[in-house]
């Protein structure tokens, strides 16, 4: 056991994952998230993760409606190891300063893999599609916007069933000829 105290006590362990060793040490120390200037960070040029005009207006949107929730992960030399998505966003904004967190003790071995690792571990994971639909579903009759979700129009009309949207109040008759879906849950109608 290690000698460290407080909650980021960790045990030192050594991970042997095919041949490259990594300690669970790294990064042991408290994450603190400082605000840097915009202009003072390095974009990593072989960064492999693309960004499309949609995906960075989406980011934009998604800063402008929640704020900054997820820091850029910077080394310390400021070059970034995530978060070249929302930098772009950041220059939309016409943002100064963006919150860092500064990553300490990754060799350059490691700053790449991570680069890679922090793009593709969130593809790797799935949904669960009657809880999505639910989640969709209660955000809609709040009135949310639901393109601030990151889906598309499309994804959402599919996933909620939707083959019609009043345009306007003569469209509200209209409404009666929809084909419902109902909530497996509750039986409420979606």
């Amino acid at each position: 056991m290690s000698t460290n105290q407080g909650p980021l006590a960790l045990e030192s362990r050594v991970i042997i994952v095919g041949t490259c060793k990594m300690t669970i040490e790294k990064n042991q120390k408290r994450l603190e998230i400082v605000y840097k200037p915009l202009n003072s960070l390095i974009v990593y040029v072989k960064n492999a993760r693309t960004h499309s005009t949609d995906q960075v207006n989406a980011i934009t949107a998604s800063i402008k409606q929640y704020g900054w929730t997820n820091p850029v992960l910077i080394d310390e030399k400021g070059e970034v190891i995530a978060g070249h998505g929302r930098l772009l966003a950041a220059e939309q904004l016409n943002a100064k300063e963006v919150p860092t967190i500064t990553l300490v003790g990754l060799t350059e071995t490691e700053k790449k893999a991570y680069r890679l690792a922090d793009n593709k571990l969130p593809l790797n994971a799935g949904w669960d599609q009657e809880l999505l639909t639910l989640e969709l579903g209660d955000l809609l009759a709040d009135n949310f916007d639901l393109s601030l979700t990151g889906f598309s129009s499309e994804e959402i009309d599919q996933m909620l069933n939707v083959d019609f949207l009043p345009g306007n109040e003569n469209d509200q008759g209209k409404l009666d000829h929809l084909d419902t879906k109902l909530c497996p849950h509750c039986g409420g109608v979606l």
